[in-house]
């Protein structure tokens, strides 16, 4: 049976010569056997624990700032899983990862499938080029990295990120979902796509 396994890391996020704080959902999608995980942010024991002893199929990258992947290769050989991204994403990715590709990747429209799991790989631009959404339909849920949280769009105020772009993407795709979709972010609490879709009346384009 398919589940989805949670659990919350803690580092820093650094970009454009500035570093914060910053708390990440790690997201385990998978069954008893396989699984895979979406982003490597900051501890990669703690990710491993929540997979246990499950084959880990693949770490599918959300987008490349390095609060989610610069662990990604370390959490690669821990679980001797390949690291996928969005080509579009390997100029953020290289600001971490100067010497290193991901193994593969992700294209919109993807289905990355492995026994009764299937997720669709979604691109949606704007809080970085190549940011990508992982839907799950059967469980009624998509993964929206720093593309769509509670209350709103990701930031678009640093390198590579842009306002109207976000916006686009989260209204011709995220908004194209069932109202009832869980949307589980990449920081914070999860929401859902009709409550974003209604906040969304009252977005304003940042200063």
């Amino acid at each position: 049976m398919v589940r989805i396994d949670h659990a919350v890391t803690s580092g820093t996020f650094s970009l454009d010569g500035q570093t914060f704080d910053v708390d990440n959902n790690v997201w385990v999608i998978g069954n008893d056997e396989k699984c895979v995980v979406i982003d490597a942010p900051h501890d990669v024991e703690a990710i491993a624990t929540v997979v246990g002893e499950r084959e880990c199929m693949a770490i599918l990258c959300s987008h490349g700032h390095d609060d989610h992947v610069r662990f990604a290769p370390q959490l690669a050989e821990r679980l001797e899983a390949p690291i996928l991204l969005h080509e579009d994403e390997l100029p953020v990715w290289r600001l971490t990862h100067p010497d290193l590709d991901p193994d593969d990747f992700l294209e919109d429209g993807d289905i990355y499938s492995f026994d009764d799991v299937s997720i669709e790989v979604m691109h949606t631009p704007g809080h970085a080029p190549g940011a990508v959404c992982f839907y799950v339909e059967d469980l009624g849920t998509v993964f929206t990295g720093d593309t769509l949280f509670h209350g709103g769009p990701g930031a678009t105020g640093r390198s590579f990120s842009d306002y109207d772009t976000i916006v686009e993407s989260i209204r011709s795709v995220l908004f194209e979902l069932p109202d009832d979709t869980v949307v589980n972010t990449g920081h914070g609490e999860s929401t859902t796509i009709g409550a974003e879709r209604e906040g969304s009346a009252s977005w304003t384009k940042p200063e």
